[in-house]
């Protein structure tokens, strides 16, 4: 990632000096220098390329699964449209992530700056690399301008409809932390922000029953089962977890 960003700066030394501009092309161009990369080194006969980065490069099938409901890290996750027909809640999760921070739009210092950003999965895809698949989450992230805040009793609120950047929405699966949002007891638009812990289901996996630790109900839960931690979730695995096909999940294919 610091190698492509270096090649950007120097592909475009003016334009690289505008932070937000750099980081917009270094995700538009990544994955197109990533593959070019890799190519030429495999094209040298003594090479130590591995056998997932060839995979990673050669891009995933066109072909891919989609799910409306999804278990890895010990969560069991929806789409929101499978919780808009359901009386449970499995569709909310959080993520712990580094971002450019700015304060203004003509903000000349932005900083990086890890913060924690809340939203609800509207698509569970597979990317099938043939020897591998990786899933990932497509989110409708709250705004944290605005649409976070803390109450003065500690708890995270937000508001659910005041929408983050529609250009970043994907996360890996393996990144996020899952979490339930009940509305306010106060009224508006607010919603509490509760966490959980994991139900110990993952695939393969011979685990705890996962019907013994039903999903989280709409409405107020006990104290019981609100988990009180203030260790924020930080995912250092940036490729993502690596899952075998699971067909008992409930999915449909899609075409990209």
């Amino acid at each position: 990632m610091c190698e492509h960003l270096s090649f950007v700066q120097t592909l475009h030394p003016m334009k690289a000096k505008n932070e937000k501009w750099l980081q917009a092309e270094h995700k538009r161009s990544f994955s197109s220098w990533f593959k070019r990369k890799i190519e030429t080194k495999l094209a040298r006969p003594e090479n130590t390329i591995s056998q997932q980065i060839r995979w990673l490069a050669h891009e995933p099938k066109r072909e891919v699964l989609s799910y409306s409901g999804y278990g890895i890290g010990g969560y069991y996750y929806n789409t929101s449209d499978h919780d808009s027909r359901s009386t449970t809640q499995n569709s909310g999760v959080m993520v712990d992530a580094e971002s450019l921070h700015m304060s203004t739009a003509k903000d000349k210092n932005p900083i990086y700056a890890n913060m924690l950003y809340y939203g609800v999965i509207e698509d569970i895809w597979e990317l099938n690399y043939t020897q591998f698949k990786i899933p990932i989450f497509r989110c409708k992230w709250v705004d944290n301008k605005g649409g976070v805040k803390v109450d003065e009793n500690g708890f995270t609120l937000v508001d659910l409809n005041k929408e983050g950047d529609p250009n970043d929405q994907f996360i890996f699966a393996s990144q996020a932390k899952q979490v339930f949002y009940v509305n306010d007891p106060n009224g508006g638009r607010w919603s509490v922000v509760l966490t959980t812990k994991p139900k110990l289901y993952d695939r393969g996996d011979v685990c705890d029953n996962i019907e013994e630790t039903p999903s989280f109900s709409r409405g107020l839960p006990e104290s019981d089962d609100i988990e009180n931690e203030d260790v924020a979730y930080v995912c250092e695995d940036c490729e993502g977890i690596y899952v075998e096909e699971d067909t008992t999940s409930r999915k449909k294919r899609k075409r990209t």
